[in-house]
């Protein structure tokens, strides 16, 4: 269980950061790419805080 845990933390930041880059690429937050991938991020966030509930 630990270990899904980090890979999805590994994976919540290399999407974050691909967030950020396409922001700096677009230039806007209300960009439909960038929405597409905080939608993903939110989506990940989700995955590790239900994995994380569950250990408890």
């Amino acid at each position: 269980m630990k270990g899904d845990s980090m890979l999805i933390q590994i994976r919540i930041e290399q999407e974050r950061q691909e967030m950020y880059l396409l922001v700096g690429k677009y230039g806007d937050l209300a960009h439909p790419k960038v929405i597409k991938q905080s939608i993903l991020l939110d989506d990940l966030i989700n995955q590790y805080n239900n994995k994380d509930d569950k250990g408890k």
